[in-house]
């Protein structure tokens, strides 16, 4: 009989560069707004407003990148341990890992007997890999990826930065704050809609996550500047 196929639309494989693209925008959209409006409730002009949120934009893309960098290369470390440990077990105690990988198939619903034999077939092929997949849970599609990681949060930080920061340049001076906090709370909404439309999520709920921690953000930092603006 011929083989028949259905089109299947997956997007697993862009959770790396993904998960750090939303947080990379998501974070300079919100730190680079709230900056801004923490400096103009404590009443600095737009000069004072355009040097904090341009200083807050190289300081934040540097500190994302380092940081996803580091994180993730801490991921990519273990991963290549626990892959070292189980290539000196295959090595030493070949039946005993095969047994091992047949004990995970019967507990997802295999037979002992059908178990054993995709065990041993797996093995055959690539027994590293089986038990990367199958055992540690680790994949080609979602390895631990550091560079990537870190240069998709500098650059999606620095473009999520500057749009608050293009809001405050041409905004008049008596409408600054205002103009800020809508406009950022719109390019939130539209960051993610697109962010859970990548990734196949429902997009409703994932624009009003961020528009809420977004606005609370900048909430509590305009309350900040008023606070230590009144003082000094």
């Amino acid at each position: 009989m011929p083989r028949t196929t259905h089109p299947e639309l997956h997007r697993t494989e862009r959770i790396g560069w993904l998960r750090a693209a939303v947080l990379g925008a998501n974070d300079g959209i919100v730190s680079t707004a709230s900056l801004l409006v923490g400096v103009a409730a404590a009443g600095g002009g737009r000069g004072e407003l355009i040097v904090a949120g341009v200083a807050g934009l190289v300081a934040g893309a540097m500190s994302m990148a380092a940081g996803e960098y580091v994180s993730v290369s801490s991921q990519a470390d273990t991963e290549r341990a626990d892959l070292d440990r189980e290539r000196t077990e295959l090595a030493a105690a070949p039946e005993l890992e095969q047994q091992e990988l047949a004990s995970i198939y019967v507990a997802r619903g295999l037979t002992p007997d059908l178990a054993a034999q995709v065990a041993r077939q797996l093995m055959t092929h690539d027994a590293l890999g089986a038990h990367a997949r199958d055992e540690l849970g680790i994949s080609a599609t979602l390895a631990a990826r550091p560079v990537q990681a870190a240069l998709t949060s500098a650059a999606t930080f620095a473009v999520g930065a500057a749009l608050p920061l293009v809001a405050a340049l041409v905004s008049p001076s008596a409408a600054l704050t205002p103009t800020v906090a809508a406009t950022s709370l719109l390019f939130l909404t539209a960051l993610g809609a697109v962010g859970a439309r990548t990734g196949g999520a429902p997009m409703g709920r994932a624009a009003l996550r961020v528009v809420f921690w977004g606005a609370l953000a900048m909430a509590i930092t305009a309350g900040v500047g008023k606070l230590f603006g009144a003082v000094v």
